[in-house]
């Protein structure tokens, strides 16, 4: 499928390119039937709708409820039409020509020119979105042919996966274009729902649009059993969300923890999405401690990354292998295993006392007067698993002389803290989901917050190089030189993946697919 990232619900990940893969556990039962409105617990409040400016997971999953995308992928990751009936292109060429009869909201034709005037905006580095350099490369510059429907995309530099990148940007219609703030808590989109109502932190209630025809494949609108209206209920507490899904008074919601166990057991509708929950992320801004590898090292060697990983999962969680999840795109090689530091404190003591860092009174490490003092944030919404994972990491980092404070913080405040430049921190558990390697570029390189996505201000000219090699490359053929630039990370540890987990979201009184998270076209209600 595509991301990211990736499926969140009611606990997911946090910053998001796609979404990962699915497999089937469990099947509804019963028969479609019309007329209902489905419950979707969300895990955190969305925040900024507009989707052009979010890189947050739980957001996307909301905007797939407003808008489209040019390509979209089925349940197998086989790519499908979207607003595009027909696409094609090279590294610096894509074309795509749009499906006939979609309608915006005001019920005015979706026109070529308006999608050519979304892919320019977002590759416009002036603009600030932040899916530049994710779905639209830097200058990358569009042009549409209303009488043929036909857009055509010229990109500044080779991108290897043009097409499927571009191809999944969400389509924002014209007067949201031309006035963004009616997408803040609204939309204008050519999606199969509308905004009712917005209540931040509490809910947002959605309604079917009975026109739309024109979903991913080979949709139908008269097909049974899909809900006329949608609320996306705001439930920050997966054990509160786990009762109301057996209670009935949630259709849907994501669980992450151990309250899955007890759903597993009711045998409940289920899809799995495999995920990155275990990535260690430093941030390298100059001054800062965590700027210098000699840092980052003892930091990373201090940790059993095997126990760290055991104790966010529950157990359950399987070795981070690669930054695109394993089995979702084209490039699977392991670029992990075998190249970071392996669990050794004392090694690490050694580390911090070569780089000048020396134990004073109380046990903590100065260096010119300066203690030794992190900032690690970790996300609320990821559940008891991952604070009891932050305390693991500030008890052994402890031990190694580090003045650790703990910073537990919501979805919202990661993506204006971190993503938005306006926090001081220096580590974090920082999920990012992403099934192309080339999603990864613009957050481990390029311009810092609050102007562009490298939030941890890595500066990697081994990994720059090897990305543009790889760049040049279309497609798969170019996965040996996208692990090397992986592989370059690594080396300097500008971040530590290490572990995976898979994450069931759960149905009850309805099925559904997973494609960029839950699919709306795929729920059918039943009865």
């Amino acid at each position: 499928m595509r991301s990211v990232l990736i499926v969140t619900v009611a606990a997911g990940l946090v910053l998001s390119a796609c979404s990962s893969g699915d497999q089937t556990t469990t099947t509804g039962a019963g028969k479609p039937v019309a007329g209902q409105t489905l419950t979707m617990a969300l895990g955190s409040d969305p925040g900024n709708l507009d989707p052009q400016f979010t890189s947050l997971s739980i957001t996307k999953q909301v905007d797939a409820f407003l808008y489209d995308s040019l390509v979209n992928f089925d349940s197998a990751g086989k790519q499908v039409a979207g607003l595009a009936e027909k696409w094609e292109g090279t590294t610096t060429t894509a074309k795509y020509t749009l499906r006939k009869g979609i309608t915006c909201l005001d019920g005015s034709p979706l026109t070529a020119s308006t999608v050519a005037e979304n892919i320019t905006f977002v590759g416009n580095p002036a603009s600030k979105s932040t899916r530049i350099g994710v779905f639209v490369p830097a200058g990358a510059k569009a042009t549409g042919d209303d009488a043929t429907g036909i857009v055509t995309v010229t990109a500044a530099a080779p991108d290897a996966f043009l097409v499927r990148n571009v191809g999944g940007l969400h389509i924002v219609c014209s007067k949201g274009m031309k006035d963004r703030r009616l997408l803040k808590q609204g939309s204008d989109g050519t999606g199969m729902f509308t905004v009712a109502e917005a209540v931040p932190g509490d809910h947002y209630t959605l309604t079917r649009r009975k026109e739309y025809a024109w979903g991913p494949g080979d949709f139908k609108a008269d097909q049974p059993g899909l809900p006329d209206k949608v609320v996306l209920k705001v439930v920050a507490n997966e054990t509160t969300a786990a009762n109301l899904l057996i209670s009935g008074q949630v259709n849907i919601a994501g669980i992450a923890g151990p309250d899955k166990q007890r759903l597993e057991a009711q045998k409940l509708y289920s899809r799995s999405a495999g995920t990155p929950l275990g990535e260690l992320w430093f941030n390298q801004k100059a001054g800062l401690p965590t700027a210098d590898l000699a840092v980052r090292r003892a930091l990373t060697q201090a940790l059993d990354l095997t126990q760290l990983g055991k104790v966010l999962t529950s157990g359950t969680g399987t070795p981070t292998t690669s930054l695109v999840v394993p089995g979702t795109g084209p490039c699977n090689d392991d670029t992990v295993t075998g190249n970071l530091p392996g669990h050794d404190l004392d090694a690490a003591k050694a580390a911090l006392d070569a780089a000048g860092w020396k134990a004073a009174a109380g046990g903590i490490r100065e260096k010119a007067g300066a203690k030794l003092s992190v900032v690690f944030y970790f996300l609320t919404s990821l559940g008891p698993p991952v604070q009891s994972g932050a305390e693991l990491v500030q008890k052994t980092w402890a031990e190694l002389g580090v003045e650790v404070s703990l910073k537990p913080v919501s979805t919202a405040e990661i993506g204006t803290l971190i993503l938005g430049g306006q926090g001081t921190w220096h580590a974090g558990l920082i999920p990012l989901t992403v099934n192309l390697p080339s999603q990864l570029v613009s957050f481990m390189s390029g311009t810092t917050p609050p102007n562009g996505s490298n939030f941890s201000s890595i500066k990697n000219p081994e990994y720059d190089a090897a990305v543009h090699q790889a760049s040049s490359i279309a497609g798969p053929d170019g996965c040996a030189d996208w692990a090397t630039a992986e592989r370059a990370l690594m080396k300097q540890l500008n971040l530590v993946p290490f572990v995976n987990a898979t994450v069931p979201i759960f149905a009850k009184g309805a099925t559904f697919e997973l494609s960029d998270g839950v699919s709306p076209a795929s729920i059918r209600m039943l009865g």
